[in-house]
């Protein structure tokens, strides 16, 4: 790893950071909202480890970011343990077992509507919902690996539900940009929509109705969800509207508790969630290829160095599409696809000199909105997780009486039968979620996560890329401009400046300036010869960190407390 002041002599790009990292010795907890950071703070606070910070924390974030996440939506755990257990947990949604190929009336066989439905059924509404896994993950490692109780964790989140929180201009934005959306379903424009008027930041946002669901969760456990009241009224709100989810459903979900998939880069050890999630497997490819390149004395920013990444991300992007899939449904050449002889031969193939032809065969259908949160504690433990309910609001659906917001995670599958991401009974759709841990020297030295869909993986890859090569702060790591491709136009943000722009198009890439890749990148980084971790969260979401140090007081044999 390049020192932190060596990096912006051979940069192409300058930048400077928009928030403040948090830097602590007991705990720190980074979320996508300050509330949310508070939440596993608290626990922190009470003795809890990384995992209580991590469940308070994302159950805080289905109240204060319910456009994000919520217990009926999907995602990936990644938790590596003090002792050095690495567990991986996929969530993800499942369509529900009623699901046909034929459910959906495509609107085009084209792009850019290839993926859009008639009446937008596969986005909005009831049939947009696929049966969840958030809520009985977040049982599972709570029970597995929490210190506190199942009640104190969920505690907070019920105190933002009851008393409310006060809406950021962030989601008043998103409000406003759903709100015809919102405004079809009348218990979500209870909500978000009061009296059928935009809220204003800073107004108050009560969820009552939702507060007793995590009453009833908090007594009861996920059972509520999964074959409980909450569930019956669920699948009974499905049944009137014309939705094909069914308790049996709810019963009938498993998640995958798997080993992680493990590659090395530059002497790191990169560790994530396998396939069916595709997110660890590809940054492990492409790192596998930089590690090839000179990346740090290229420099941030450059030429040459956006160069190589463009053209490595086309290479993840077209494997994607041609070797990973569900693994229960097609074989998968993990070991192949992450070693190191391939990734020298790709790295090979890339000429320094022009773009090569786009290699991507189709595209993907993630959304952009989900959220992620990394936490970690003084006895080594570190959680990364990201978490959805796909789009923003979901399937914009609240069941009247629980507070719940439903996903659209169905948009995702290909609404024309006979493809191979095509809509099937209990399928799981393929994710490019990228919840990551690297550690060095067998202990954890870096959580790292974002939103953002199909570009999560690689902005991932640049965060780590950001922080090994070119030897940034974490602030500075996640919060440096980004680039991404699947092989269609190269997307650069505007913090890469115009030289990049004009260096990228002379080598032959159609380059499209863009406000953001991805969102709300937040890490954790730990530096373990001071005993200290920083907290950094970037300037894309309501991300904050919140750390703990201090502690009881210092007591020896002379020690008076009435001194």
């Amino acid at each position: 790893m390049t020192t932190t002041t060596d990096w912006r002599t051979r940069a192409g790009t300058n930048f400077e950071t928009f928030k403040q990292p948090a830097t602590a010795s007991r705990g720190m907890v980074v979320t996508n909202h300050p509330m949310g950071s508070a939440a596993g703070l608290e626990m922190l606070s009470m003795g809890g480890n990384a995992v209580d910070a991590a469940i308070a924390a994302v159950f805080a974030l289905s109240v204060v970011e319910p456009m994000m996440v919520g217990p009926f939506g999907g995602g990936y755990i990644n938790l590596r343990t003090a002792d050095g257990e690495s567990v991986c947990i996929d969530n993800y949604t499942l369509a529900p077992s009623a699901a046909t190929p034929e459910m959906y009336r495509p609107v085009s066989d084209t792009w850019p509507d290839y993926l859009l439905t008639e009446d937008r059924e596969s986005q909005v509404g009831y049939l947009a919902v696929g049966v969840p896994g958030n809520l009985k993950a977040w049982e599972e490692l709570h029970s597995g690996y929490g210190k506190l109780g199942w009640e104190a964790v969920i505690a907070p989140a019920i105190r933002y539900a009851e008393n409310g929180f006060p809406a950021s201009a962030y989601l008043v934005r998103l409000i406003t940009e759903n709100r015809e959306d919102i405004g079809r379903f009348p218990a979500t424009a209870e909500i978000f929509l009061p009296d059928g008027s935009l809220p204003v930041p800073g107004q108050m946002i009560v969820r009552r109705d939702y507060a007793e669901s995590l009453k009833a969760i908090a007594s009861g456990g996920a059972a509520e969800l999964y074959d409980g009241p909450l569930g019956h009224a669920i699948a009974e709100d499905m049944r009137r509207n014309g939705g094909v989810i069914t308790v049996d459903d709810l019963r009938g979900y498993s998640t995958l508790r798997k080993e992680p998939v493990k590659g090395t880069y530059r002497g790191y050890e990169i560790a994530g969630p396998p396939p069916g999630n595709t997110g660890i497997t590809l940054i492990i490819e492409m790192l596998n290829i930089l590690e090839n390149f000179d990346i740090a004395g290229l420099g941030f920013g450059t030429e040459d160095g956006l160069h190589i990444l463009a053209e490595s991300l086309k290479i993840a992007f077209a494997d994607r599409f041609e070797y990973l899939g569900d693994p229960a449904t097609i074989e998968i050449p993990l070991d192949w696809l992450t070693s190191k002889d391939y990734a020298a031969q790709r790295a090979s193939d890339i000429n320094m000199r022009r773009a090569s032809a786009q290699l991507a065969g189709t595209r993907t259908a993630e959304s952009l909105n989900t959220t992620h949160l990394t936490t970690a504690d003084d006895d080594g433990n570190m959680v990364s997780m990201t978490q959805t309910i796909n789009e923003l609001f979901g399937s914009k659906v609240t069941v009247p009486g629980t507070g719940i917001l439903l996903n659209n995670t169905q948009a995702m599958f290909d609404p024309h039968p006979g493809r191979p991401n095509s809509v099937g009974p209990n399928k799981r759709v393929v994710s490019s979620m990228s919840p990551t841990i690297v550690s060095k020297d067998g202990r954890p030295f870096l959580g790292i996560g974002t939103p953002g869909g199909v570009r999560i993986f690689g902005t991932v890859m640049q965060g780590i890329m950001n922080v090994i090569d070119h030897g940034m702060t974490l602030q500075e790591a996640v919060e440096a401009p980004r680039l991404w491709t699947q092989g269609q136009d190269v997307e650069l943000e505007q913090g890469f400046g115009d030289g990049a722009h004009s260096g990228m198009s002379r080598l032959g890439h159609p380059v499209m300036r863009v406000s953001n890749v991805a969102g709300g990148m937040n890490g954790i980084l730990v530096d373990h010869e001071r005993g200290l971790m920083t907290g950094a969260a970037c300037w894309r979401a309501d991300g904050v960190p919140a750390g703990l140090s201090g502690g009881p007081a210092k007591v020896d044999a002379g020690f008076n407390p009435l001194a």
